[in-house]
């Protein structure tokens, strides 16, 4: 991934608490590195010579978007034109369950229109994320 050309950034619903703002972003990340294996750098040593895993080379800007806003994103990104983004969703029905096959079943008998996204993390060309998520301001 060229760090000049290409971005990744997560947009978290503000309205949550914090504990679930927290667990969305843990799950979008590990998710994204699945994804995006080549992102996460080599691991290091420290001057003392401990090891530390490699991270992301490059910064994930962290986002505050409504559930409109989110939802908005999430739809755009089924037209064409944006094909080429990688983009991780989690929602409510996916928060909601206690293990994988149960959140495969119930997403299986759920249409789209019914989730309610808690988050969304999307990566690719620097122009289309900033095109989708330009005017969202920075979670703080």
């Amino acid at each position: 991934m060229d760090q000049k050309s290409e971005k990744c950034v997560m947009i978290l619903d503000r309205t949550l608490p914090t504990g679930i703002i927290a667990n969305t972003a843990a799950i979008l990340g590990i998710t994204l590195g699945k994804h995006l294996p080549e992102v996460v750098g080599s691991d290091v040593k420290d001057q003392s010579g401990k090891d530390h895993l490699g991270i992301i080379e490059f910064p994930v800007p962290i986002l505050q978007g409504s559930p409109e806003d989110i939802r908005a994103i999430r739809e755009a990104l089924y037209q064409p034109g944006f094909e080429d983004l990688t983009a991780v969703d989690f929602s409510d029905l996916a928060q909601q369950c206690r293990t994988y096959d149960e959140f495969q079943r119930k997403m299986a008998q759920s249409s789209e229109s019914q989730l309610q996204y808690l988050g969304l993390a999307i990566c690719g060309p620097k122009k289309k994320i900033n095109k989708l998520t330009g005017s969202i301001p920075l979670l703080r």
